[in-house]
């Protein structure tokens, strides 16, 4: 039986979220107080933003933590 594959992508998340709010990585990076260097490397799961700004970035983006958690079935 072949069970279905769960991912968590936070960086589809702050792509899209970032992307319909109308922000540049320059301008949301400017916005948490990180380079638009360090959105790059999020958004291309270089690495991830630390925990402790994620309440400060879904605020921003006008979501919530947990929607950075939710699964997406592959």
């Amino acid at each position: 039986m072949n069970l279905p594959t769960y991912r968590i992508k936070i960086s589809e998340k702050i792509i899209g979220y970032r992307r319909e709010n109308g922000l540049s990585q320059i301008r949301f990076g400017r916005l948490i107080g990180v380079s638009a260097q360090a959105v790059c490397k999020w958004e291309q799961e270089d690495c991830y933003p630390d925990i402790f700004i994620l309440p400060h970035i879904a605020k921003i983006l006008g979501c919530r933590v947990d929607d950075f958690f939710e699964e997406v079935v592959k």
